[in-house]
């Protein structure tokens, strides 16, 4: 079971939550909600799209465009290999770390549909 931890951004202008694998490793992050509330809907939406979501390979050419919610995989400026959940309407809800290899990338998508569903939320003062 994965965990949400909660905090308010280093200048106190919102808030922003990481989803955090059992390990407590990092693997995803959401953008910055202006209230706790609209933070927590935010997870919501985590919850109910991830283990749902398509799979779109931007990495190559000619990929297949799918519908939202997904996951959309591509490569940075840097050369790394990242992916962004996209919910029903098109909103980008969370987004990744770098990973210097697709396989990574890969094991990040299915490492938060695992563990969106039913975490534990922990909000930081």
């Amino acid at each position: 079971m994965g965990t949400y931890q909660v905090k308010t951004t280093r200048n106190g202008s919102g808030f922003v939550f990481n989803l955090k694998a059992p390990n407590g490793q990092v693997i995803a992050t959401s953008e910055v909600y202006n209230t706790l509330e609209s933070c927590k809907k935010g997870i919501n939406s985590v919850s109910v799209n991830a283990p749902i979501a398509n799979l779109e390979d931007q990495t190559v050419p000619g990929f297949k465009v799918e519908t939202n919610p997904k996951f959309e995989l591509y490569t940075d400026k840097a050369g790394e290999f990242r992916f962004r959940l996209k919910a029903r309407n098109g909103q980008i809800i969370a987004v990744s770390e770098g990973y210097s290899a697709m396989a990574g990338c890969l094991n990040g998508v299915e490492s938060v549909r695992k563990n969106a569903v039913d975490p534990e939320i922990k909000i930081e003062e």
